[in-house]
């Protein structure tokens, strides 16, 4: 029996292992010192943390991996674009574009959670689907629709045609504001004091929310819908609810990731941001149906960590930067993949052992009967 608990053990941790065997390899190869390894890690956690966090509610609401957090990122870079026009700079800047992101973010929130409604059981890939749908809208709109529909003044954001977006949009009037709001370095390491407050009060506020009763409402409709729905619960609007406080928190997180990075780019910062945010996750031991806030830190460390050290090892070893790129973007897919497949296998092991154990139960009551 203590076999089968570590081998348990094994399976349900055998990516983040992995991640920690990977990045043990690959750390002494990169020569990189453990210094600025730190600051690295550090600064990914304050930068993508907040994104990563606002996958949680659809899992608790068994939605699997909202791949449409694409949407609410979207919504936070129209804000910050319209932001950056009306030339407000700094903390203000940012508040104002979150402001501007979130009716639009809960809009698509609320589009995405009635599409999903109507393709219970295959949540993910339809919002998969739904995000380059979006995506495609999000491109008339910044590319035809801002200056003859949408009054976009300054032609340092225009293209020279006159209207549509530039394929950059400097941030250089908040970059990193929210960052040095509050100044900390300890032995060299710099730490973003206040984007850990806002993301340590996202925290709070899913444990929180966890305990009300719409939380409740949202972990039981995760469990099992028909139950639920036999219990009062309104299941659809439920779902909807989650979906759309996840891609509102996107939208608020995506704010946050490019006010460190210091520029959008307009056409193709968000196409990635879902796939990067999900896999990292799951590299921290999460699963499409079960995650937690540790296993949010845990996977920006571990994954974030590979991305750093990989392509220095890969020069190292090959001569040829490219390699460690190509490895760490293998990586980030292979990791989905391999989730994915392991998720599904439980899923129908645990199903026949349910079954063998319904078919026993049976058995011994018609054996006493």
């Amino acid at each position: 029996m203590k076999n089968k608990s570590i081998g348990d053990y094994l399976r349900r941790f055998s990516v983040p292992l992995m991640f920690v065997i990977i990045c043990l390899i690959c750390a002494p190869i990169s020569g990189l010192s453990p210094n600025y390894l730190i600051n690295e890690i550090v600064t990914r956690i304050g930068r993508n943390a907040f994104l990563i966090l606002s996958l949680l509610i659809p899992i608790m609401a068994g939605m699997g991996l909202n791949f449409s957090m694409t949407l609410g990122a979207m919504a936070g870079e129209i804000g910050l674009i319209l932001v950056s026009d009306w030339q407000i700079v700094g903390i203000p800047g940012m508040i104002l574009a979150m402001i501007v992101s979130i009716p639009i973010s809960t809009l698509l929130g609320l589009f995405c959670g009635k599409v999903l409604n109507m393709a219970k059981g295959r949540e993910m890939i339809t919002s998969y689907i739904i995000s380059f749908f979006i995506n495609g809208i999000y491109q008339l709109v910044v590319l035809y629709l801002m200056g003859p529909v949408i009054p976009i003044v300054h032609s340092t954001i225009k293209l020279p045609r006159g209207y549509g977006i530039r394929n950059t949009v400097s941030l250089l009037s908040m970059r990193q504001h929210l960052d040095n709001l509050i100044p900390l370095n300890i032995m060299g390491v710099k730490i973003p004091v206040a984007t850990f407050i806002v993301i340590f009060l996202l925290c709070l506020v899913i444990i929180w929310f966890r305990k009300t009763k719409l939380g409740q409402d949202m972990r039981a409709v995760g469990q099992d819908m028909d139950v639920s729905r036999d219990a009062g619960i309104d299941v659809e609007r439920t779902r909807i609810i989650s979906m759309i406080l996840s891609t509102v928190f996107a939208g608020i997180g995506m704010i946050i990731y490019l006010q460190n990075m210091g520029n959008i780019a307009t056409y193709s910062s968000h196409s990635q941001i879902g796939m990067f945010c999900i896999a990292a996750l799951l590299v921290g031991g999460a699963s499409v149906d079960k995650a937690s806030i540790g296993n949010v830190f845990l996977g920006i460390i571990l994954f974030h960590t590979m991305f750093i050290v990989a392509p220095k090892a890969g020069t190292v070893i090959t001569g040829d930067s490219m390699i460690g790129e190509y490895f760490r973007v293998f990586v980030s897919y292979a990791v989905i993949t391999v989730a994915l497949i392991m998720y599904e296998t439980n899923k129908r092991k645990n199903k026949s052992k349910a079954g063998m154990q319904l078919a026993l139960d049976q058995e011994q009551e018609e054996a006493n009967g």
